[in-house]
Order: structure tokens, then sequence, then C-alpha cells
């Protein structure tokens, strides 16, 4: 999930260097969703993890 955070996060990049604001808006917004989904995810099993499930 990471990976596709990243991918998007370089889509906006690349997309606003070209002038593609809306392209690039949505872009950023998927990768910041992403984002905050994998670290969600990742505490939760780091949690998991610590407790012994």
């Amino acid at each position: 999930m990471l990976t596709w955070a990243i991918i998007f996060f370089v889509i906006a990049i690349v997309a606003g260097l070209f002038g593609f604001r809306g392209v690039a808006s949505a872009s950023t917004k998927v990768a910041k969703f992403l984002f905050f989904i994998f670290v969600v995810l990742f505490a939760i099993s780091l949690v998991l993890q610590l407790v012994g499930y």
C-alpha cells in the first residue's frame, strides 16, 4: 500500500510540473489517503504483535 502512495505522489509531482493542476490535486489526495491508511494498518499490526496475537 505504501508503494501505491508513493506512485500517486510521483504522479502528482509530474502532473504539477507539466501544469495539470487537477490531476496533481487528485493524485495528491489519493496519495495522502493511502499513506494514512498504511500508517493506521501499520500501527494496528504493531500493537497486535506486541500484544501477542
